[in-house]
């Protein structure tokens, strides 16, 4: 009985976990370039239950010989193994700002590859985004919307000195201080990466291989690839679950108090 506490206590738990994870994506919907959260849910190890009994021998001493019967596997519960991104490509919406650029993917050598801009966060270490929400700061540097510098194919900060500049379809930017190609980096398996705050991932990056296309369009920005009203109707399905939980665990407190307190009870 103590174990079907852990069992449904473990379900509530995992429920609990998805269901963060999708209200986090409901949360994050108009964030541009969110990839939304998939949550990998996974069974304990089954133990096989086993009748213990034993029989007499026909020989004269009528020895009791040990046997078994399997009766099934019992489930011990389950958990949320990891947090995994679908890094799908979002739809692409025009937004006028000569400071937004959305990045296209187009070929890709790998199925679990991926494109992403690459910037500067605070402590000068090189970090991924999908988020083309740029905009310039006071030193005339491109930066995301949370201030962090936007790189190019150098690893170095780029420099437009005004909001006048161009990308063109290739990535390329143009502003008085000449031209500069944007840095965009490859990422083999993507799955791999580690999500931060702010949008930013933490993981390894490549050159671009060959085969890999994509494209650059200014003035428009990459949505997140949050379906709402499936992402709706993942909640209620993992509330509706977590309550089954809680009715099973309710069940088996009241079977735990007629054990302890009516079944022992000398009339």
């Amino acid at each position: 009985m103590l174990r079907g506490f852990y069992t449904t206590a473990s379900g509530m738990v995992a429920m609990q976990r998805k269901q963060e994870a999708l209200s986090n994506n409901l949360a994050n919907m108009n964030t541009p370039g969110y990839k939304e959260d998939q949550t990998a849910v996974r069974a304990f190890p089954e133990l096989l239950l086993q009748k213990m009994g034993a029989k007499n021998t026909p020989s004269g001493n009528r020895l009791p010989q040990g046997m078994s019967h399997p009766i099934g596997p019992l489930t011990t519960g389950v958990y949320v193994q990891e947090v995994i991104p679908n890094f799908q490509q979002g739809t692409v919406r025009e937004t006028g700002l000569s400071t937004d650029v959305a990045l296209v993917q187009g070929e890709l050598p790998d199925e679990t590859g991926g494109l992403f801009f690459t910037v500067q966060n605070e402590t000068g270490e090189e970090r991924l985004t999908r988020n083309g929400n740029f905009t310039v700061d006071g030193e005339g540097f491109l930066t995301t919307n949370e201030g962090y510098y936007v790189l190019d194919e150098t690893g170095n900060p780029i420099q437009t000195n005004s909001l006048d500049f161009t990308v063109s379809d290739e990535g390329v930017l143009t502003a008085d201080g000449g031209e500069s190609n944007l840095g965009i980096a490859y990422v083999e398996d993507a799955n791999e990466l580690e999500k931060e705050g702010d949008n930013l991932y933490a993981g390894e990056a490549a050159a671009l291989p060959e085969g890999v296309t994509y494209s650059t369009q200014q003035g428009a920005l990459e949505q997140a690839n949050v379906d709402a009203g499936q992402t709706m109707a993942d909640m209620t399905g993992t509330y509706r679950l977590f309550e089954a939980n809680q009715r099973a665990l309710r069940a088996y407190d009241q079977s735990m108090d007629q054990a302890v307190n009516d079944v022992g009870r000398i009339g």
